[in-house]
Parts: structure tokens; sequence; C-alpha cells
């Protein structure tokens, strides 16, 4: 890629942020507490700023939004706090009931409702914190968003995901609101994603071969851990790990 066009990327990306951003700043209560800023933010989330401003779909995933427009509109709240072993991210485990992705960790999130607006401009950021709420119990107003990544799809449920990246400026209590939709509410120390040996290969029967992390008493594959080790890769946090190493998947998975 040429200088031109990383430049080119970097400011498509700015703008886009800066209209979250400008959209979400001003007197319309409709878009209140959803402003998107850098603002304060500790040195060591600078990597991530700057990857959001630079990364295209296509670097994340190879599964992008359909050309038709289609497929069902989401966001997930990809928020980093600091605990006592320094930065860590926000999962939660999903209820072994559910239809879909059933006892898979994840991040916070889910589709959007009419409520939460446009899905072109803070509608995502809203649904982001209210669905990170609803299944967490976090308060949205400890949260600043700092970032917005480009849209995915996940085809197997038809959804198309903005990944909206957060710092937890004030942390609150978490845990599980419903457990018909939440079996788990926890964080994992960066450190530990980035431990070579807490990396593998998840080997699903279908084929599907991906990055996965086992963490905190849980494997961590599929959408959520394949932008987790994207976000590790272009942060420049990734340490050499065996790609070679395989964890199996049964067809439940």
């Amino acid at each position: 890629m040429t200088r031109a066009e990383e430049t080119y990327r970097a400011g498509k990306t700015y703008r886009a942020e800066e209209s979250y951003r400008a959209r979400g700043s001003h007197g319309d209560p409709a878009t209140a507490g959803v402003a998107v800023s850098t603002d304060g933010l500790p040195d060591w989330l600078m990597p991530v700023v700057r990857t959001a401003r630079t990364v295209v779909p296509e670097e994340l995933s190879r599964f992008l939004p359909p050309e038709s427009g289609g497929g069902r509109q989401s966001a997930v709240l990809i928020l980093f706090g600091e605990g006592a072993r320094g930065p860590e991210l926000l999962l939660m485990e999903r209820s072994s009931s559910l239809r879909s992705h059933p006892g898979q960790p994840a991040f916070p999130g889910g589709s959007l409702d009419p409520d939460d607006g446009d899905p072109a401009t803070t509608g995502p950021l809203r649904a982001a914190l209210r669905e990170a709420e609803e299944e967490t119990g976090l308060d949205p107003s400890g949260v600043q968003l700092f970032g917005v990544l480009p849209k995915l799809y996940i085809p197997v449920s038809e959804f198309v995901v903005t990944p909206v990246l957060g710092w937890w400026r004030s942390p609150t209590p978490v845990g599980v609101v419903d457990p018909g939709e939440t079996a788990r509410v926890f964080t994992v120390p960066v450190a530990d994603l980035t431990d070579p040996a807490n990396r593998a290969t998840a080997r699903h029967p279908s084929g599907y071969l991906g990055p996965a992390f086992l963490v905190a008493s849980a494997l961590v594959w599929g959408f959520t851990a394949g932008l987790i080790d994207r976000i590790l890769y272009f942060a420049g946090w990734e340490q050499p790990w065996d790609r070679s190493k395989q964890v199996p998947l049964d067809w439940r998975a």
C-alpha cells in the first residue's frame, strides 16, 4: 500500500469517527451520551485508537456485510479497563439455552432496536451501551467511547456487527443480569490474551479454523476471538505463538 493510500484510509476512518462524535455531542436528547472522544485515555490505549482510525474491513475479517445492505444490524462493546494486573477486556459467556451461539464467550452486544437510532451513525453506539448494561449490569455513564471499527458480518446468524471501542473510565460492579441470556460475566487481562501459552487455533468439524484463547476457564473462539486477535496484532501487542496447536470443537459449538 502506498503512503497516499494509507493517508486516505486514515483520513476516511477519522472523518467517520468525527461524524459519530459530532452527531452524538450536541443537544438532541436522542443522541446524548454517545459521543466518541479520545480525550484523557491512558497512553497504553493509543495503539488501539490508531488501529480504529486506519484499519479497513478486509484486515479484520474475510466476512464482510452484504453489498445488498441486508443483514441484521447489531453492535458489540469492546470495553477496555484497568484491573489489578493491568489492561483488561470485559467478556461474557452466553447462556447454554440460547439458540444463537449458546455457551460461547463474547463481547456484550446484540441487535439494534428502533430506539437506538440510525444504524449509520449513533445507533450502534447506543446499542452497544444498552446491550452491555442489559447483559452485564454496568453503568454506561462510566464508559468513554473512543472509536468504532468497520462493520463486519457473521454469516451463520446474518448479523452485521459494528464493533464499538470503549474505555472503562469509571468501573462499576458487573454480573449476570438475566441467566436466560448470560451465564457469566468476567474480565480477562490483556497479558493473558497475549501469552503464547494461552493461544491456539480452533478447529470446527465444518472445516473452520480460527484463532482461540484459553483464558479465565473459557475457550474464546469465533467472531470474538477473531476481533481480539486482530486488535492484538494491529496494536503491536501480539507475541509469537504456535499456530499449529489446535483445539477441536464439536458440532454444537
